[in-house]
C-alpha cells in the first residue's frame, strides 16, 4: 500500500451496488492516477468481482472469514478473495466488529494469501493493541462520530495524535489512517496534518450528490497535505 491514502467504504448504500458503484469505481481510477494517490475502493462482496476486473487500483472486500473453500454457508473465505483479484480486505469495521482473536486469524489468513489488511479501531489503545498484529494499516475510528459529518480531526484531534503516538510505540511501519466524519477536503489535510498517511471515508462520497467531485477533491487534498 502506497501513502497517501484515499480508502472509500461503500458500505451498502444504494450507490454500492450496479453500474452506479462502477462509476464511482472508476473516478476513484481516475483521480488515484492524476494525483498519484493510493486509492482504495471497497464495495459490498456482490460487487467485488466486476470491479476489481474493470480497475487497476486496489479493490478491498468488507469483510473476510479466515476459512479455506469448503462447508462454510454464509461465510466469505479470505482464499474466495484472491481468486477474485481482490488486493485486500477491510477488518473490524464499527458496524462489523469482531473479537480480536477474530482480527489475529484474519490478518493471517490474509497475510497467507498476499493480501493487505486495513484494520479498525474505536480508540488509540486498541488500535495499539492491533498494530502489534501487524496490519497493513489501521484506521482509528470513533464510532459516535461515523455518519455524522463532524470529523474526529476537528471533534477529537486528541484521538488521531493519541493513536499515533501510542501505534509508533509498537509498530513503526503500519499505515495509520483517519476514519469517522470524514466529510470534505479540509478533513483530509487535517487529519493527515495530524499525523496520519490518510483517511477511510464513506457517506460524505458514496451519498454525495456528485461523487466524483468529492473524490477528486479528497483525493488532490491528500497529494497536497502530504507532499507538504
Amino acid at each position: 500500500m502506497r501513502t497517501p491514502v484515499l480508502a472509500i467504504n461503500f458500505k451498502a448504500y444504494n450507490t454500492a451496488f450496479g453500474q452506479k458503484a462502477l462509476e464511482i469505481a472508476k473516478a476513484a481510477e481516475k483521480a488515484a492516477k492524476e494525483y498519484d494517490v493510493e486509492v482504495i475502493v471497497i464495495p459490498p462482496a456482490t460487487e467485488l468481482r466486476r470491479i476489481a476486473s474493470e480497475v487497476s487500483i486496489p479493490v478491498f472486500a468488507q469483510h473476510a472469514d479466515p476459512y479455506e473453500f469448503g462447508a462454510y454457508t454464509g461465510w466469505l473465505p479470505v482464499a474466495a478473495l484472491k481468486e477474485m483479484n481482490v488486493k485486500g480486505v477491510l477488518i473490524n469495521h464499527s458496524e462489523h466488529r469482531i473479537r480480536l482473536d477474530e482480527i489475529v486469524a484474519i490478518v493471517e489468513a490474509a497475510r497467507k494469501y498476499g493480501l493487505e489488511t486495513l484494520v479498525c479501531a474505536d480508540t488509540p489503545i486498541a488500535a495499539a493493541a492491533i498494530a502489534a498484529i501487524k496490519p497493513v494499516a489501521l484506521a482509528v475510528e470513533p464510532p459516535e462520530l461515523i455518519g455524522t459529518g463532524i470529523a474526529v480531526s476537528k471533534a477529537k484531534p486528541e484521538v488521531i495524535t493519541n493513536t499515533v503516538q501510542r501505534v509508533r510505540e509498537v509498530n513503526k511501519d503500519v499505515i495509520i489512517l483517519t476514519g469517522a466524519g470524514i466529510s470534505s477536503a479540509e478533513d483530509v489535510e487535517a487529519a493527515i496534518r495530524l499525523g496520519t498517511a490518510g483517511v477511510l471515508v464513506a457517506s460524505a462520497i458514496m451519498k454525495a450528490q456528485n461523487p466524483a467531485k468529492v473524490i477528486n477533491d479528497m483525493a488532490m487534498a491528500a497529494a497536497k497535505a502530504f507532499k507538504k
